[in-house]
């Protein structure tokens, strides 16, 4: 294994820590500002911690996808490798979609309601 595949399997196992990271801060901030709201008697604790949940996994999607397609890169890219990545990202990107459809209620190619 020469250098670059070495600093490229380090990155790609950096960015899948940064996404694992992420998830679960996010989930701890989307936790505690949830309680802060439940606390204040406000009715849309729930709604607020599943948005703010959502949004954590989806950027922490993000960086997983990134590091599997980094990963992929670093390994020997055959047929079977690139294979089981676009199976990855298939998976990862239909999990996007369906958290934001169900974080904004809409597709993600509609425009949002602050667009337009």
């Amino acid at each position: 294994m020469d250098q670059v595949d070495t600093v490229l399997l380090g990155t790609a196992t950096a960015l899948e820590v940064a996404g694992v990271g992420v998830i679960i801060v996010g989930a701890l901030f989307a936790f505690v500002s949830s309680v802060g709201r439940l606390r204040q008697g406000e009715a849309d604790a729930y709604f607020h911690f599943r948005q703010r949940l959502g949004r954590a996994i989806l950027l922490g999607l993000e960086l997983l996808v990134a590091a599997d397609i980094v990963g992929t890169v670093a390994v020997e890219p055959t047929l079977e490798n690139v294979l089981v990545l676009a199976f990855i990202v298939l998976i990862r990107t239909f999990l996007s979609v369906s958290l934001t459809v169900e974080i904004e209620g809409r597709w993600p190619w509609q425009a949002s309601e602050k667009d337009g």
